[in-house]
């Protein structure tokens, strides 16, 4: 099977566009040259691969709160487009539902980035989206999710793990995060991207050192609830990434069945394409 002929969605990109939306003062970290990637252009590049629809992420790095950017992709895109927003911790039902209706599916935390303090006070917005039906997206590094598995659990929002889960590999499989991990595997609706690996690999592409972490979620989670992402344009890569290349790698990992499931059919029931 041919991948690039294989229709498409991309659960996880950014477009960023400076020109038409500039970054707010007080955001840290501002993306430059090849990370910026506009709506139009992103376009070109599914259309170069065969992607038919994305999940664009409001980035915290640029556009923090500032979700101007990622409603105009979506409200242009004629369908190809919804999204996942940053939000205030304290916003508020009636904010998410303007949100909701401009085609946003869910709202990302990332303690990754800010560490899991800045987000102590979330569990009634927790409790908004879940009563929404909207998805909570967390990007936890290392043991992060430890902490967030009760207070998931407790709220019974739908979750969504980015980058399957950025292990610290080093730690191994029976590392505190990776089988927080696998518990929330079990509770049947949890959903990962199998994406973002080079930003826990030591050795770079093609990854070796992250393909026995990924089957183990593959596995664990079922294709039905794993989705492929390429996470364009890139941001603080350490290293040159390519869409051509992840695709590729995705072709030798997974199954032509693996790669219809989580590249399309899981993404399609998901998010409501």
């Amino acid at each position: 099977m041919n991948l690039i002929e294989l229709a498409k969605i991309d659960c996880h990109c950014h477009v960023l566009d400076p020109q038409r939306f500039a970054y707010p003062t007080q955001v840290a970290y501002k993306p430059q040259g090849q990370e910026i990637g506009t709506a139009d252009y992103f376009t070109q590049v599914m259309q170069a691969y065969g992607v038919r629809h994305a999940l664009l992420v409001g980035p915290n790095s640029g556009y923090g709160t500032d979700n101007r950017c990622l409603l105009d992709a979506i409200a242009r895109g004629q369908g190809r487009f919804k999204g996942v927003a940053v939000v205030d911790n304290q916003a508020g039902r009636q904010e998410l539902q303007a949100l909701q209706q401009q085609g946003i599916v869910g709202i990302a935390f990332n303690p990754s980035l800010l560490g899991n303090e800045a987000y102590d006070a979330i569990d009634p917005l927790l409790e908004r989206l879940q009563s929404l039906g909207l998805w909570a997206q967390f990007q936890v590094s290392a043991d992060q999710l430890v902490h967030w598995l009760p207070r998931i659990r407790h709220t019974g929002v739908r979750t969504l793990i980015d980058h399957c889960g950025r292990p610290e590999l080093a730690d191994g499989p029976q590392a505190s995060g990776v089988q927080a991990l696998l518990e929330l595997a079990t509770d049947g609706c949890s959903v990962i991207k199998l994406s973002g690996f080079a930003k826990f690999s030591k050795l770079g592409f093609p990854f070796e050192d992250t393909q026995a972490h990924v089957m183990a979620l593959l596995d664990a989670f079922g294709p039905e609830r794993c989705v492929w992402a390429s996470d364009w344009p890139f941001l603080r890569a350490p290293s040159r990434l390519d869409y051509g290349t992840l695709l590729m790698l995705a072709q030798r990992w997974f199954t032509p069945q693996q790669c219809r499931q989580m590249m399309w059919d899981a993404p399609q029931r998901l998010f409501g394409w």
